[in-house]
């Protein structure tokens, strides 16, 4: 009974920051569409796509690659929701701060913060069931 229930713990530990980390990609991605209400031309919209999806690819990539190793994963999410809060912190310093911008932060960073913490008790729990600090 208790090795069925350290399957349940390590499985749901395996997949959330997956399954997360697709959402959280799929919802950063949902904000390049206002590119569309522009104006611009086919290529202009194009254009406009790839350079507000960059972010969104970054992390896809980051993401193939802690599939495997999840250490990676848990350092670059922690890693990217820090930049965002250094850039938000950035825009408060130079006074394009709105008091609404806020909760900017919260909404965008959060996750990316919980996501870097989930991968990295995968990693962990993974690391103390093997012995090895390899994966």
């Amino acid at each position: 009974m208790e090795n069925r229930r350290e399957n349940k713990g390590s499985s749901f530990v395996y997949w959330t920051p997956r399954i997360l980390s697709i959402l959280f990609l799929l919802f950063l991605a949902m904000f390049s569409l206002d590119v569309f209400g522009e104006g611009y031309g086919f290529w202009g919209t194009v254009l406009g796509l790839l350079i507000h999806n960059i972010p969104v690819f970054i992390l896809a990539i980051i993401l193939i690659i802690s599939w495997r190793y999840e250490i990676v994963g848990g350092i670059a999410f922690l890693l990217a929701g820090t930049a965002y809060v250094a850039l938000m912190a950035n825009e408060a310093l130079t006074g394009r701060f709105e008091w609404y911008m806020i909760s900017y932060p919260i909404i965008i960073a959060g996750p990316a913060f919980l996501i870097g913490i989930l991968f990295l008790l995968g990693w962990r729990g993974k690391r103390k069931k093997t012995g090895s600090a390899r994966d």
